[in-house]
């Protein structure tokens, strides 16, 4: 275990000193010296993602690689700040460590959480004074805005919940998507663009909301059904060759439905 410790502190500390070199004012990699927070904040968001990917692919190979990439990011944001005078690499790990410390008192502490549920509650109370000793004052405060939006939606949607602002039942929020489903219909009708926009993005907000009260990932029901669409299209082409740019609608939608039953 200690030998595997040594192994890991050796191996962090090599990736910062490399950070360090690629940072170098005088002879560091040009392209890393012109990055700041807001150039790299995409590159991170990306890194992330593919992370995701290669969990859903089951690749673990490349979730090793990625996952460095991942740290790679967090490693080039604390040299950014290190530069600034703001905090380092380690400081980053050491909040980190502090705040695990103290969102888990059932494991480092005397705390006494028998299920998980009372551990959920336990964690959410704790973020909830965090969020006081930080100033903020709506539940709502620190809920990302980079998220992408169905998973910030269902964020907003489950710190409402907390205090009681939420449907009962599933049912209740199938009754809200015909609602919004009316509402959409009308300002297609009306022609108006800005309502459109307003209501399409309404009823995306209460599918999510369903999402929610279903117990489903929306952006991974959504990465689901791209995938499907990915493989009932390719099965098109694959029949349809170099001449699917003149078939009809029809034999597309024939060959679509004979994919569907594959």
């Amino acid at each position: 275990m200690n030998g595997e410790k040594i192994r890991s502190e050796s191996a962090i500390t090599a990736l910062i000193e490399i950070m360090a070199r690629l940072r170098a004012p005088e002879d560091g990699c040009p392209w890393d010296l012109e990055q700041t927070f807001r150039t790299i904040a995409p590159y991170t968001i990306e890194e992330a993602y593919e992370v995701a990917d290669a969990i859903e692919r089951d690749d673990l190979r490349a979730l090793k690689d990625e996952l460095g990439d991942l740290l790679f990011q967090a490693v080039f944001h604390a040299r950014i700040a290190e530069e600034q005078g703001l905090f380092s690499f380690a400081d980053v790990a050491e909040a980190i460590t502090e705040k695990m410390i103290r969102r888990h008192p059932h494991i480092f502490g005397d705390a006494d959480m028998r299920n998980a549920d009372e551990q959920t509650a336990a964690w959410e109370n704790q973020k909830a004074k965090e969020r006081t000793d930080k100033g903020q004052v709506s539940l709502l405060d620190d809920v990302p805005v980079g998220l992408p939006g169905l998973t910030r939606a269902v964020k907003l949607q489950k710190r409402a919940a907390r205090v009681g602002f939420d449907w009962t039942d599933a049912k209740d929020v199938l009754g809200k998507i015909a609602e919004e489903t009316s509402e959409l219909t009308e300002a297609i009708n009306e022609n108006n663009a800005d309502s459109i926009e307003d209501e399409f993005g309404d009823l995306l907000f209460v599918l999510a909301n369903l999402s929610r009260h279903l117990k489903i990932d929306p952006d991974a029901a959504l990465r689901r059904t791209n995938e499907k669409f990915i493989r009932r299209f390719c099965y098109i082409e694959e029949k349809l060759g170099d001449r699917i740019s003149d078939a009809s609608l029809e034999e597309m939608e024939a060959l679509w439905t004979e994919a569907k039953s594959r």
